[in-house]
């Protein structure tokens, strides 16, 4: 399994960017697929979850109204649409894949000892 982002970049308070993750992956069926975020010195922190069979997203409550994340079955591609970035939201992004059950509540998506594999991340630098 390979987890590929793309799309991070320096931008400027105010604007928007949009990552993607590809999995290389034979099915997705019965996965899900995250978003998780690493700011220096801080732990990783959840951001989003598609339960890939049905598209339902998990957001986290303090970006839902910034972010939205979505797939495209046909590339096995999660998107993560954010906008209005503002300077803490300066990180490197990653993409992960779990079980499906991670969906399931809002207490096990963002424990990330709950998911299986890792991407290598895309960073994003938001200046002020």
């Amino acid at each position: 399994v390979q987890l590929q982002a793309s799309g991070g970049g320096v931008v400027q308070a105010g604007d928007s960017l949009t990552l993607a993750c590809e999995a290389s992956v034979r099915t997705l069926s019965g996965y899900t697929l995250g978003w998780f975020r690493q700011a220096p010195g801080k732990r990783r922190e959840f951001v989003a979850i598609i339960r890939w069979s049905s598209g339902i997203t998990r957001m986290d409550d303090s970006l839902k109204d910034r972010f939205t994340t979505y797939r495209n079955k046909n590339n096995n591609t999660m998107t993560l649409q954010m906008s209005n970035l503002r300077p803490e939201d300066t990180a490197v992004y990653f993409c992960t894949l779990g079980p499906d059950r991670v969906w399931t509540s809002a207490r096990t998506a963002p424990a990330t000892g709950n998911y299986y594999y890792w991407g290598q991340g895309t960073q994003v630098t938001v200046s002020s």
